[in-house]
């Protein structure tokens, strides 16, 4: 069945030493649902477990993600972590320190009925 759009929300996640790409994601997706709250829920026919929502990673390096840990992050839905080149890598000025920053982007989708 097609999927519906309903809801996208961004976020940006950073490791400032280390380099963890999935750390920097996990950080992503809180910080984009951490300022939302959906409440459309009693006024729609679907529940949060119908919820299906593609999580787009945008890292310098994306094989590195984890997908499973990035998709442990959201409570409620089926999730699929999906990522892409993106993001940035700022070397530390001695060259020994690795800051990453990773975008995401968080679709709720619903099935169309």
């Amino acid at each position: 069945m097609p999927l519906k759009r309903y809801v996208t929300e961004m976020g940006m996640g950073v490791d400032v030493h280390g380099g963890d790409y999935t750390k920097a994601a996990c950080r992503a997706v809180s910080d984009a649902i951490r300022h939302s709250s959906l409440n459309f829920f009693p006024h729609i026919d679907y529940t949060r477990d119908d919820m299906r929502i593609i999580v787009k990673i945008g890292a310098k390096h994306p094989e590195q993600v984890d997908r499973q840990k990035v998709a442990d992050e959201l409570p409620y839905g089926q999730v699929t972590v999906e990522p892409e080149t993106g993001g940035l890598d700022v070397l530390a000025e001695n060259g020994e320190d690795l800051m990453v920053v990773v975008n995401a982007v968080l679709l709720v989708c619903f099935e169309d009925k």
